[in-house]
């Protein structure tokens, strides 16, 4: 299992438009991506259940993998939300 924590610096948070660039990032990989606001779990690879996190600006939020390319699916998850200045 690897795991990062991370502080969303979008704005508005992660709405709809960075919740998306999220899902399809986690949904490249066949690990099991999660991802963890205010000790809620949700499917990273779900749209509904990453909205239903309602995930201001300056929160900490954490990113799950574990499966056969966790390694892969953090690193481009993360590399993902970094370059759309979803997470800082």
């Amino acid at each position: 299992m690897k795991q990062i924590t991370v502080s969303v610096i979008d704005p508005v948070g992660l709405h709809a438009r960075p919740a998306t660039v999220a899902v399809n990032a986690a949904s490249k990989f066949k690990s099991e991506v999660n991802v963890s606001f205010k000790g809620r779990e949700v499917n990273m690879k779900s749209i509904m259940g990453v909205m239903s996190l309602g995930i201001p600006t300056q929160s900490e939020i954490t990113i799950t993998c574990n499966g056969d390319d966790e390694d892969s699916a953090i690193a481009a998850i993360e590399e993902v939300l970094r370059a759309q200045k979803i997470i800082g």
